[in-house]
C-alpha cells in the first residue's frame, strides 16, 4: 500500500455470521437506532442522537474519511437480514504504519461475540492488506466490556494517559491499548 493507504474501492468482508460493509445513506435509521442509545454511547465520544440527521451526519462523514484516505469504518450487519448493527474500523497514521481502532455495536447484541468475530476480521485486513505493524485503541476506564474484547483481541494495556480525551464537554483518563503484528519483526 501507499503511504496514504488510499483504498481502490471499499473492501467487504466476510466472516461467518457477519458481513462488514460500507453504510450508507440506506442505513441512516439503523445507525440512528445504535446510537440513540445511552448505554451504547455512554463511553462513545458523541452524544446520544435524538435526530435521524445525526445518523445522517455521520454517516457522510466516514464517508469522506475513507475517500481522503484517513479511515475507514465498517458497518456491522447480520447476513441473515443485512441490517447494520453496529459499526468498527480505524483511523490510520501512514507515518508510524499504524492504525487506531473504534466501534460500537447496538446493546441487544453485546455478550454474543459478534464485535470479536468483527474486530478480528477488520485487524487482519489491517495486518494482511494495508500491512500495518500496530493498533492502537483508547478505552475510558469505566468500560470494562470493552478492555475485555481487546484483551480477547490480543492487545495489551500501555497504561493510563491522563486527561487525554475530551469530550461530552470534559477531560477523561483513557487506557491505552496496542496490538502489534506479529508477522512483523521487532
Amino acid at each position: 500500500m501507499s503511504n496514504n493507504f488510499l483504498l481502490s474501492s471499499f473492501p467487504q468482508l466476510e466472516t461467518e455470521r457477519l458481513l462488514l460493509r460500507e453504510t450508507t445513506l440506506q442505513d441512516a435509521e439503523a445507525t440512528f437506532a445504535v446510537f440513540c442509545d445511552p448505554s451504547v454511547t455512554q463511553f462513545h465520544n458523541l452524544d446520544t442522537f435524538t435526530s435521524i440527521k445525526e445518523a445522517i451526519v455521520v454517516i457522510e462523514r466516514r464517508a469522506k474519511r475513507f475517500e481522503r484516505g484517513d479511515a475507514i469504518r465498517w458497518g456491522i450487519a447480520r447476513k441473515q437480514d443485512n441490517v447494520l448493527i453496529g459499526s468498527c474500523g480505524f483511523t490510520w497514521n501512514p507515518q508510524e504504519h499504524s492504525a487506531e481502532v473504534g466501534y460500537e455495536l447496538a446493546s441487544t447484541f453485546w455478550r454474543q461475540g459478534i464485535m470479536t468475530e468483527a474486530m478480528d476480521t477488520i485487524l487482519q485486513f489491517g495486518f494482511q492488506k494495508m500491512g500495518l505493524r500496530f493498533f492502537v485503541a483508547q478505552v475510558m476506564l469505566e468500560n470494562i466490556a470493552s478492555k475485555k474484547l481487546l484483551e480477547k483481541l490480543g492487545f495489551h494495556s500501555q497504561g493510563v494517559l491522563k486527561q487525554y480525551g475530551f469530550f461530552k464537554g470534559q477531560y477523561h483518563d483513557l487506557e491505552q491499548f496496542v496490538l502489534k503484528n506479529k508477522n512483523l519483526s521487532e
